[in-house]
C-alpha cells in the first residue's frame, strides 16, 4: 500500500515561549511516529519542569501587564474571528497533518479542522453577546455581577481529535481574557505546532499563547502542579484525572476534566431501525472508534435483537478501512502502537466473553500500520470486561434486554457517565427513560451532533465540571459581585452606647 506523507513537515517540533520557538533547555527530545508506518517521522523537544516555568512565567506577565486581559470583548472577539479566518483558510492543510499524525481518515479530518474554526467564530459571538447579572434592591443597593478572567490557564488535550479539541479549549480560555499554556498530547503534537503561526497572523498578543511539548508524566505533572496555574481544563482518560485531581489539591485549582465513557446505545424495538443502525455505526466506528462519546455498548430490545445484529454485523464487516489519506477510507489505523496493542488485547479478551460476529484482528490487506478491523460482539453479559471497560478503539458489544428496568440497570451500570443515545418512537418514554440514565448528555434519536450553546461534559468517572457555552466563559472568568449603596445604610452601632 502507498503511504502518502505530506509535504512541508517541520525538521523538529519546538516549543513555543514568549513569542519565540525554543528547544527544551535541557536540550531533551522524544520521537513522533506516523501510525501508518509506525516509523519516526520528527523529534519533538520534550519539556520538563523548567520549560513549564518559562512558559508560565511568559503567559503570567502577559497578563499582568499585557493588553490582553484589558481589551474589550468586540476587541478581543476581532482577533479571534481573525484566528478563525486563518483556520478555516487552512483547513486542508491542517487535515493533511491531522490524518498523518493521528491516523483519521482525511474526509472526517477535515471536518475537524472546520470545526476548531466554528469554535472560535462561536465564542467571538458569545463574549459580544454576554450579560450579567444585575439586582436592585428598591431604595438600598444596585448589585452587579463584574467578570475577570482568572489568569493563566493550564490546557492539557487528547489525542483523538488534536487541533479541534485545543480550539475548544482555547476559544473560551482566551476569549475570557486569560493567557495560556497549552500542553497537547505527546503521541500527536504535529498540528499543535501550527498555533503559534495561526495566532501570530491573527495578531494575538505575544506571551498570549504558549506551548509546551512532552509527556504526561513530566510536562503534564509540572504544569499541574505549578503554583502561579490557577485552574486547569484537561481532556483525557480517567486514571489521569484522578492523578491531576488529586496533585491540583495542594493550590486548589479550579479544575474542569472530560474523561473517558462507556456510552450506551438504547434501541427499543419501536425505533426506526434503519436509522438506528446507521447512526450506532456512525457512533462508534467513526474517527476509529477513538472518541471519549462513542456508542460502544448498544442495548437492544430482544423482539429486534437477532435482526438488529444480523444487520449491524453485516454493515460493520462492510467498513471501508485502509490509508487515512485515501478518501474512501472509512476507518483508518489507529494512533500509536501502544494504543493499537491495548484496543488488540481487548479484541482478544472479547472472543471469550462475547460472540464474535464481525472483525476480530487485523485486516488481511493491511500488514503493516495500526489496523483494527471494525470489530462487533454479541451477546456480552454485563460482567464482562469488554461490556465494563473504556476500549477507545473499533470495537463494539451489543446487548439484549427485555424491559425497560433491565434496559436502564444495563445503561447505569459501568462506573462511567459521559454519554448516551437512546432510540424510541414513544415520547413519554423518551423523556423519562432519559432522565433515569446516569450520563451528562443523552441523544435521542440521533448520534452525537454538538450544539455549542450546551453544557458538554459527564458525571460518575466520566469526568468533573461542565464546558460550552456560558459554561465556559464561566470556568475562565472570576464572577465577582459589587454591591454599590443607594442611600444612607443603617448600620448597628456597636460600641456606641456611651457616646453623645
Amino acid at each position: 500500500m502507498s503511504h502518502h506523507v505530506p509535504a512541508g513537515l517541520p525538521e523538529k517540533i519546538r516549543h513555543y515561549i514568549d513569542g519565540k520557538y525554543v528547544d527544551s533547555i535541557d536540550g531533551a527530545t522524544f520521537e513522533v511516529l506516523d501510525p501508518v508506518s509506525n516509523e519516526t517521522y520528527v523529534l519533538a523537544a520534550a519539556g520538563k519542569a523548567k520549560d513549564i516555568d518559562a512558559a508560565v512565567a511568559s503567559a503570567r506577565t502577559a497578563f499582568t501587564e499585557g493588553p490582553w486581559p484589558r481589551m474589550k470583548n468586540r476587541e478581543r472577539a476581532k482577533i479571534l474571528n481573525a484566528i478563525a479566518d486563518q483556520v478555516a483558510s487552512r483547513d486542508q492543510e491542517l487535515a493533511e497533518l491531522e490524518t498523518f499524525d493521528t491516523g483519521l481518515p482525511i474526509t472526517q479530518a477535515l471536518g475537524q479542522a472546520q470545526r476548531a474554526a466554528e469554535n472560535f467564530r462561536f465564542f467571538a459571538d458569545l463574549i459580544v453577546a454576554q450579560r450579567d447579572d444585575t439586582y436592585q434592591v428598591p431604595g438600598t443597593q444596585l448589585n452587579y455581577v463584574h467578570r475577570k478572567p482568572v489568569g493563566v490557564a493550564g490546557l492539557i488535550t487528547p489525542w483523538n481529535t488534536p487541533f479541534m479539541l485545543e480550539s475548544w479549549k482555547l476559544a473560551p480560555a482566551l476569549a475570557s481574557g486569560c493567557t495560556v499554556v497549552l500542553k497537547p498530547a505527546e503521541f500527536t503534537p504535529l498540528s499543535a505546532s501550527l498555533w503559534p503561526g495561526i495566532f501570530e497572523a491573527a495578531g494575538l498578543p505575544k506571551g498570549v499563547f504558549n506551548l509546551v511539548n512532552g509527556l504526561g508524566e513530566e510536562a503534564g505533572d509540572a504544569l499541574v502542579k505549578h503554583p502561579q496555574v490557577p485552574l486547569i481544563s484537561f481532556t483525557g482518560e480517567t486514571t489521569t484525572g484522578q492523578i491531576i485531581f488529586g496533585n491540583s489539591a495542594k493550590n486548589l485549582k479550579g479544575l474542569s476534566m472530560e474523561l473517558g465513557g462507556k456510552s450506551p446505545a438504547i434501541v427499543f424495538a419501536d425505533a426506526n431501525l434503519d436509522a438506528a443502525i446507521d447512526s450506532t455505526l456512525f457512533g462508534v466506528f467513526s474517527l476509529n472508534g477513538e472518541r471519549c462519546t462513542a456508542g460502544s455498548r448498544i442495548l437492544v430490545e430482544r423482539s429486534i435483537y437477532d435482526e438488529f445484529v444480523e444487520r449491524y454485523a453485516e454493515r460493520a464487516s462492510q467498513i471501508v478501512v485502509g490509508d487515512p489519506h485515501d478518501k474512501a477510507t472509512e476507518v483508518g489505523a489507529l494512533v500509536h502502537p501502544e494504543h493499537y496493542a491495548k484496543v488488540m488485547s481487548y479484541v482478544e479478551l472479547g472472543k471469550t466473553e462475547g460472540r464474535l460476529v464481525a472483525g476480530g484482528g487485523r485486516p488481511e490487506h493491511l500488514p503493516v500500520g495500526n489496523y483494527v478491523a471494525p470489530t462487533v460482539f454479541a451477546d456480552v453479559p454485563k460482567t464482562a470486561r469488554i461490556f465494563q471497560e473504556e476500549i477507545f478503539g473499533p470495537v463494539v458489544c451489543i446487548t439484549p434486554f427485555d424491559s425497560e428496568e433491565e434496559a436502564l440497570d444495563l445503561a447505569n451500570s459501568v462506573k462511567y457517565g459521559l454519554a448516551a443515545y437512546l432510540w424510541t418512537n414513544d415520547l413519554e418514554r423518551a423523556h423519562n427513560f432519559a432522565h433515569s440514565i446516569e450520563a451528562g448528555m443523552v441523544w435521542l434519536n440521533s448520534h452525537n451532533v454538538r450544539d455549542l450553546r450546551t453544557p458538554f461534559g459527564g458525571v460518575k468517572a466520566s469526568g468533573l465540571g461542565q464546558e460550552g457555552g456560558y459554561r465556559s466563559l464561566d470556568f475562565y472568568s472570576e464572577q465577582q459581585a459589587v454591591h454599590i449603596s443607594l442611600g444612607p445604610v443603617h448600620t448597628a452601632r456597636f460600641g456606641a452606647a456611651g457616646t453623645k
